[in-house]
């Protein structure tokens, strides 16, 4: 069995992915493979190349990735985690950066009013590598990189994790035309007690 998510490896994609590979039992008996995008993974499930592919609900290709059910691959199931905190990282070298180089969705975790230039990018990671690489002066990273590189960057505001939702496709539609939802999860029993 294959899984395939977002590159490259050490990214958010990868730990929630193997979370929920040990969540199922199946890291011993799955494998775990990167794309460049989703596109490029979706296509690798539609072919046969990969069994199922896991997707940060607010990732900017999400809506694109769920209009490919029109080709056969479907959301068959969906589940919430953190992934690893994030920080505002600044470089050391760089005393009053102008720029600050984010992903779309995590501009809704900060004020990014106190910068002259937001620069979006694909991918946390990319952040993070432009970051170490010198590429950007500032950007909305992995916080645990700071730690990692204390003679490069420092950590200018945590941010920290939001539970975010994750969404698994395949070639197998599972609703049946019916809704699906886990009838004694946590929200459920919210809703009963609350009722």
């Amino acid at each position: 069995m294959k899984f395939i998510t977002l590159g490259p490896a050490g990214n958010n994609h990868e730990l929630v992915t193997l979370r929920y590979l040990d969540f199922h039992g199946l890291r011993d008996r799955a494998a775990l493979a990167f794309a460049r995008d989703f596109s490029e993974g979706a296509a690798a499930v539609l072919s046969g190349t990969a069994d199922f592919m896991v997707q940060c609900a607010v990732h900017p290709e999400c809506s694109t990735t769920m209009a490919r059910s029109f080709d056969g691959l479907y959301a068959l199931d969906t589940f919430i985690s953190p992934s690893r905190d994030l920080a505002i990282l600044q470089r050391k070298d760089v005393a009053q950066p102008r720029t600050l180089a984010v992903m779309s969705p995590t501009l809704g975790y900060i004020d990014a009013s106190r910068w002259e230039d937001v620069e979006l990018v694909p991918t946390v990671s990319e952040v993070t590598t432009g970051l170490i690489e010198g590429r950007y002066a500032a950007g909305v990273g992995y916080a645990s990189t700071a730690q990692d590189h204390p003679e490069l960057l420092r950590v200018a505001q945590f941010i920290g994790t939001v539970d975010d939702v994750w969404i698994v496709y395949g070639r197998t539609r599972v609703t049946e035309g019916r809704l699906l939802a886990w009838p004694d999860s946590p929200a459920s029993r919210l809703y009963r007690e609350a009722a």
